[in-house]
């Protein structure tokens, strides 16, 4: 079992994604970075998400898009010239009883650099030190990546994630195939006033991947339709709005 409570509130990119003030702060803290994974431990969360690429000197920092605010490719520069939070130590100022879903974006060279310096290569050993002291999920688009850490970090639960045309519904036997322990989907590819009309009931989807072992996360959910995930049988949801969806459950 992954979450303990159902469903789990995670945040997203820490207190939520984009610039968002907590109540009581003085300014807007930025997503992926450690003030606000603080902001959302203290806001009462047990599970933050975090966004994970690698760097041009073989490091790991905390990112979503695969460029910086700038527009420089993170891939090319070194974790110091990115301006970036280094996951490493992001993880160590983090109270242990924190537990984080690493979001690992996959980058292009890997298809083509030496395999130890793929983004899964670099991972694997921050994974395996962080294991021994906090609960952890580790989620990709990439099921190459997914592959990799399942044969190398046994123990720690893996999920697929899966975005518009490649809806949950595939993902579903997907993960199930690739001996996973969890999938997620995005609210504007596969929801709940989702209008695509050959989509099955999202309980039915749900219910299809519990019975195959696989845990079910939905991101970006709003306060005004977590309570219909939470309904539909989702383990946990990665949250923008933390305050909102925690007093709409």
């Amino acid at each position: 079992m992954i979450f303990e409570s159902t469903p789990t509130v995670i945040g997203h990119r820490g207190y939520g994604s984009g610039d968002l003030t907590p109540p009581g702060a003085r300014a807007p803290v930025a997503e992926n970075t450690l003030p606000s994974m603080l902001a959302a431990v203290e806001a009462g969360l047990a599970w933050i998400e975090i966004d994970v690429t690698r760097t041009a000197d073989d490091d790991l920092v905390l990112r979503h898009d695969p460029t910086t605010s700038e527009g420089d490719h993170v891939v090319d520069l070194p974790a110091t010239a990115s301006g970036l939070p280094r996951l490493a130590d992001v993880f160590d100022a983090l109270p242990p009883d924190v537990a984080v879903d690493v979001d690992v974006k996959t980058v292009l060279e890997d298809a083509v650099d030496d395999p130890s310096r793929r983004t899964g290569a670099l991972l694997l050993p921050v994974l395996k030190r962080e294991a021994k002291r906090r609960r952890l999920l580790v989620t990709s688009f990439d099921p190459s990546l997914l592959a990799f850490l399942r044969d190398g970090l046994p123990g720690v639960p893996l999920g697929l994630l899966t975005w518009l045309r490649f809806p949950l519904w595939h993902a579903v036997p997907a993960a199930a195939g690739l001996g996973l322990d969890a999938v997620g989907v995005h609210t504007g590819s596969c929801g709940i006033d989702h209008p695509d009309t050959r989509l099955r009931p999202l309980e039915h989807c749900v219910d299809v991947a519990h019975k195959a072992g696989l845990e079910t996360v939905v991101w970006c959910p709003t306060a005004e339709t977590a309570p219909d995930y939470a309904a539909a049988g989702f383990d946990a949801m990665v949250v923008n709005d933390v305050p909102g969806v925690l007093a709409a459950l």
